[in-house]
């Protein structure tokens, strides 16, 4: 019985063809879930007005039921957004932008967050940084999902240093964070989806961040020590010719 080979190229396509299918069934599941999801929020919605002046014992643990599913409702409808989010990337269109640019309006928005909780953002933004094909929206999650991380790492306050460099290949961004930091074995799980230590959290925040940069080309890696703080850093190509 012979058997057949195929080209390298030929290859790819195939599995670029087979990836796609199955993100698109994947999307497609997510969304006959999440219509009839609402229903059923809704309907506990309606429920718990009608238990909201509960009065007898029986009434209040019907309430506590109803809230519960709400609860698990509100879980389910954050994990299908999150995860439709993650099924629709595809191959990006990437133009010539600034980096410094987007990880600015990514600080300026936690800023009034960040002073609440005591927390400084560090910025060594390299004003000479050459431009990178990007894409500013995806990129821009990307980098809200990572600050955001480094914020809850951070609940006694602290330090977010947030540094562009040069690189031999092209540009990096520094994240490093003086925060609770995490073991070994949560860093290495860190960006498999669904993986998360945070209660209620869909464990698809990091797993995207990282599908993003590596569709910008780019590659993110984490250092972190328990006790000292948490360490991103992406590290993007530079096209030739772009300045």
């Amino acid at each position: 019985m012979s058997e057949t080979s195929f080209p390298p190229d030929d290859i790819e396509q195939r599995w670029r063809v087979q990836y796609n299918e199955l993100a698109e069934l994947a999307g497609s599941l997510a969304h006959e879930i999440k219509n009839p999801l609402s229903v059923i929020s809704m309907n506990m919605d309606l429920l718990a007005e009608d238990f909201a002046s509960a009065e007898t014992p029986q009434h209040r643990r019907a309430l506590a039921k109803i809230e519960t599913v709400q609860k698990q409702c509100t879980r389910l409808e954050n994990l299908l957004r999150d995860f439709l989010k993650f099924a629709r990337l595809r191959d990006l269109e990437l133009l010539p932008g600034s980096l410094n640019e987007i990880v600015d309006r990514v600080l300026d928005m936690f800023e009034h967050q960040a002073r609440e909780n005591g927390i400084e953002f560090i910025r060594y933004l390299d004003p000479a940084l050459p431009s990178i094909k990007l894409d500013e929206q995806t990129l821009h999650a990307a980098l809200v999902n990572l600050v955001k991380n480094s914020i809850e790492a951070m609940p006694d306050g602290g330090e977010l240093l947030a540094r562009t460099r040069l690189t031999r290949s092209g540009v990096a961004l520094d994240l490093i964070d003086t925060g609770c930091g995490m073991d070994a074995q949560t860093a290495i799980k860190m960006f498999e989806a669904f993986y998360s230590t945070k209660s209620g959290g869909s464990g698809l925040g990091l797993p995207t961040a990282r599908k993003i940069v590596e569709a910008h080309g780019g590659l993110i890696s984490v250092q972190s020590e328990l006790g000292r703080g948490t360490k991103f850093t992406i590290e993007f190509p530079q096209p030739a010719r772009i300045t």
